[in-house]
This record gives C-alpha cells, structure tokens and sequence, in this order.
C-alpha cells in the first residue's frame, strides 16, 4: 500500500488536485480487507467528512484505478468493489453474504496460456473471480 506522500506525489505529477477526501479515501480503502463499495467507504467516511459527496468518492476511486493505485472488482453485483492491493491474486466471493475475499497462491498460467493459443491474443492481463459459499455460513445453516 501506498503512503500518503506516495499517493501525494503520484497524484500532483498526474495533474490531479490533493484534497484530504481523496487521501482518506484511499487510506480508508487500504486498510481494509473486506473490498468495500463506493457506497460503503462513503458510509464508512461520511461521520468523518459531513461534507463530502458520493459522487466525490465514486470520481475519486475512479481516479485512483485509473492511475493503478487501485483496482476495481466486478463480481456481478450491482456495484463494483474496489481493493487496494493491486498484487497479483484473485477473488472469491460468498454468495449467501456477499463477503469477497482475496485469493493468493492459485496459479493461472495454465489458463492464460489456453486462452492465448486458442484466442490469438497476446494477453496482458487477467482478473478471476471465484463464487462459494464461506465457511461462516455454511456453519449458520
């Protein structure tokens, strides 16, 4: 994750405005694990920043994966997710309460060198998103 000076600075030498509402967006986001909303880090920062919009954080987690300090997670839900770990790994994602989850350690080579030979692209990237039930759950039921 990145420090507020690091951010400070990718952020002013990509022609963007430093404000503390992109700075606590970005904290709020990397101290996290759980891959919020834009809706929930509103949420989450509203008691903080009274002021600050939706529309301010939706534009600010925008900005952030643009400069790839951050990635968005689409999961099929009516919103994406948004996480501040931009390692390689995936995601896998309850479908009883939602909760997504990061996933390290599962090797998709295999997979991107099969869609490679039978696409004709040369790929440069890849995002997978694993779909279950958590453990927390299936205790509850």
């Amino acid at each position: 994750m990145l420090t507020n000076s690091e951010l400070t600075a990718i952020l002013r030498e990509n022609g963007y405005k430093v404000t503390p509402q992109r700075l606590a967006v970005y904290e709020t986001l990397a101290a996290t694990h759980e891959h919020p909303s834009a809706e929930m880090l509103y949420k989450t920062l509203r008691p903080k920043y009274p002021s600050m919009s939706f529309a301010t954080v939706y534009k600010t987690v925008e900005i952030l994966n643009r400069l790839h300090v951050i990635q968005i997670i689409n999961t099929g839900e009516d919103s994406f997710r948004y996480d501040a770990d931009t390692s390689d790994h995936h995601h896998v994602q309850c479908t009883c309460c939602g909760k997504v989850e990061d996933l390290f350690n599962v090797d998709a080579s295999g997979i991107m060198h099969d869609a490679e030979k039978h696409s004709g692209y040369k790929l440069s990237g890849h995002q997978f998103y694993f779909y279950g039930v958590c453990e927390d759950c299936r205790k509850k039921h």
